[in-house]
């Protein structure tokens, strides 16, 4: 058995609230692990939205594994300090994970581990990225999903009954999610998944003010702002970094063209 040792019970939590949302959209859903350098890694695809979700958790110490001295565990491999590699990489139920989750400890027991789907194993590179400007602010994300989640209901609301089909609203549906944002090249539907995975928050929890006066000196707490989302790039992937968790999507350039201007977007 593996068990991670997680940060603080915080970090347990939010690992607990993602995979919540992930089972949320598919009861069935897999997730894949990957520990090492103090950090573990989740990866979903929440078949909704048709990209890959990643959330980050601090581990105690090098890896945080109880209980593992290398060698296989399942049919993910477990090692220690392998050299351009993580020390856990292991595709799961995402469902057992959560169960695995013990909040007050902040401590993660590691299931079985499961045939993995093909999403699996394509993930985004580990390094390599670099800033894409463009992104809209946090507020104008959040806008843009309101807005295509209002014209998703009235055009489907305009459908007359013989055409109020799954395949109808499939197809409106991805006509609107497929959409680029702004100047950018990243679809639509990658910040609704943000927006609905819990990403997409404008303040982390109030904390104590520091010595200072003012609202400080009664002991107040203010909210703490925390660095705004951002569109970054690395090989054949876009991905929407926030504070709380990324969403990426796979993308391929137009033939005979160099650089983010030739982008097209494909589903992961």
């Amino acid at each position: 058995m593996t068990v991670l040792r997680l940060a603080d019970a915080g970090e347990a939590a939010d690992l607990a609230a993602f995979l919540a949302r992930l089972i949320h959209y598919d009861r069935g859903a897999a997730v894949r692990l990957q520990a090492g350098g103090g950090v573990l890694a989740v990866f979903g695809r929440p078949p909704s939205f048709e990209v890959l979700a990643i959330r980050t958790a601090r581990l105690v110490g090098d890896g945080g594994a109880e209980g593992v001295a290398g060698g296989e565990v399942g049919r993910g491999r477990v090692g220690h300090g392998r050299v351009g590699g993580p020390a856990l990489d292991v595709t799961v139920s995402a469902g057992e994970l959560l169960e695995g989750i013990e909040e007050a400890a902040g401590r993660l027991v590691v299931p079985a581990a499961v045939t993995g789907p093909p999403w699996a194993g394509v993930l985004p590179p580990r390094g390599g990225w670099t800033r894409v400007p463009g992104l809209p602010s946090p507020d104008a994300l959040r806008r843009a999903v309101a807005a295509a989640v209002a014209e998703f209901r009235a055009r489907d609301e305009a459908l007359p009954p013989q055409r109020r089909t799954r395949d109808e609203r499939d197809r409106i549906g991805r006509e609107i999610w497929s959409r680029t944002l702004g100047d950018t090249e990243l679809p639509l539907r990658a910040v609704h998944a943000a927006q609905a995975l819990g990403f997409l928050r404008g303040v982390v929890p109030a904390v104590p003010a520091g010595a200072g006066g003012g609202v400080a000196a009664a002991g107040a707490a203010v909210p703490t702002a925390v660095p705004e989302p951002a569109l970054l790039a690395a090989g054949g992937w876009l991905r929407l970094s926030t504070p709380y968790g990324s969403v990426a999507v796979r993308v391929r350039r137009a033939a005979g063209v160099n650089g983010l201007s030739g982008l097209t977007v494909t589903p992961v």
